[in-house]
């Protein structure tokens, strides 16, 4: 049952990979599609799957974060048990940090073991995805299981990004190969391997015990995928649980997205600009929660000269204004003012960027409260763009936030 399972979230990631949209917070606190963050597809998924009981825990700049979960996330009620608790590095014990996804829960045993839940759910906060989680707690307990794994086919040259396993007949976990060089295709399938997702369903009792059983840091086991999951294959029931089940009254959903790298952050985006979007943030019985600013309605109007704005297969987020600009299949957070004749093409703004009168921008991500000079031209030089931006392999332009033209 989702009121006897515990839900912990990692939060803690750098996201290297994505600076410099992580230069000043971490992965899970990293804006999406126009109005969220990425930790709030996680949460919601916790939310609708009844979970009541989340800890959250952070590390790496984690202030942005902190302050999203508390303006938009505050919902739950203490008073009949419900929860989500931020929880930074304490070194309850020792003097290091986290380690690895098995070692931060190993420096918080003590909230295990205090909270009576049967199971502990562990979760990611840096994936795009919907999941009802209440379904494989309930798979995980009519298996009689000590570990299930989420788990999901992926395309073999892709593999290797990934924990690989293979499985039998009975859904039980055979070997498991996290990141391998030369991944395992499927028996039935030699184009696809099983991918581990990174979620994961404990006994509470079994996790305690295992991470108990660590001598020191010397021997500790630090990561999941890494290090304690083979060990628990050779002498625990491991199950697999397939991911895309049905959510509320739909088809199945087996959207899934890592979005560690400026080029799979950014498709994901435009993912939502598909005339049939693979993820439908308009789903009514599985919205997306966030936090939702007090800001006016957005608004598309004339320029000083008469001319009107123009908004083809876009997102548009309150407190916006297009006043005589174009905004072409991109993605704008709230409060953006795009000026007369400018262009913006295959982009994402957040919160506040303001465009200039004939700027031009062409496949670029510009980070909070950039105010962008009149006839400025983003994406269209790529000289000029290495020159001052961070510029992705397919050409993707970042222009970090707060960031000041000469």
């Amino acid at each position: 049952m989702p009121e006897q399972t515990l839900a912990i979230i990692l939060a803690g990631g750098m996201g290297r990979r994505l600076h410099p949209l992580t230069a000043e917070r971490a992965k899970p606190a990293v804006p999406f599609g126009g109005k969220y963050r990425i930790i709030d597809f996680t949460l919601s998924n916790c939310l609708h799957s009844g979970l009541r009981k989340l800890l959250v825990l952070t590390q790496y700049k984690s202030h942005s974060l902190q302050k999203h979960l508390r303006d938009g996330w505050s919902i739950f009620n203490a008073e009949i048990g419900e929860f989500i608790t931020l929880v930074p590095p304490q070194m309850r014990t020792g003097q290091s940090w986290y380690s690895g996804t098995a070692d931060a829960i190993r420096q918080n045993l003590y909230l295990l073991e205090r909270s009576n839940a049967a199971c502990v759910l562990i979760l990611a906060g840096d994936h795009i995805y919907r999941m009802d989680y209440a379904a494989m707690v309930r798979f995980h307990r009519e298996q009689g299981a000590d570990l299930t794994i989420a788990c999901m086919q992926v395309p073999l040259p892709e593999a290797s990004a990934f924990g690989i396993m293979s499985v039998d007949d009975r859904h039980r976990v055979c070997s498991f190969d996290e990141k391998p060089q030369h991944p395992a295709p499927l028996p039935d399938d030699p184009s696809q391997a099983l991918a581990s997702m990174g979620i994961y369903v404990f006994s509470t009792e079994v996790l305690c015990r295992e991470l108990r059983a660590d001598d020191g840091p010397s021997d500790a086991r630090h990561d999941f995928g890494s290090d304690l999951i083979p060990d628990l294959i050779r002498t625990h029931r491991v199950c697999a649980y397939r991911f895309g089940g049905a959510l509320g009254r739909v088809i199945p959903d087996r959207y899934w997205r890592d979005v560690g790298t400026i080029e799979s952050y950014y498709a994901a985006n435009m993912d939502l600009l598909a005339p049939l979007p693979p993820m439908n943030l308009y789903q009514p019985d599985w919205p997306i929660r966030t936090y939702h600013g007090q800001h006016p309605p957005a608004r598309i109007s004339q320029g000083a000269s008469g001319r009107e704005g123009r908004l083809v297969n876009s997102l548009l987020s309150s407190g916006t204004v297009i006043c005589g600009g174009s905004v072409v299949r991109s993605i704008l957070f709230s409060r953006i003012q795009v000026d007369e004749d400018a262009v913006i093409e295959d982009s994402i703004l957040f919160d506040g960027v303001q465009v200039g009168a004939g700027a031009r921008l062409r496949r670029c991500i510009v980070d909070k409260h950039v105010q962008i000079p009149p006839g400025e031209r983003i994406g269209h030089d790529p000289a000029a763009d290495a020159a001052r931006f961070t510029v992705s392999e397919s050409g993707i332009v970042v222009v970090p936030r707060d960031y000041r033209f000469d």
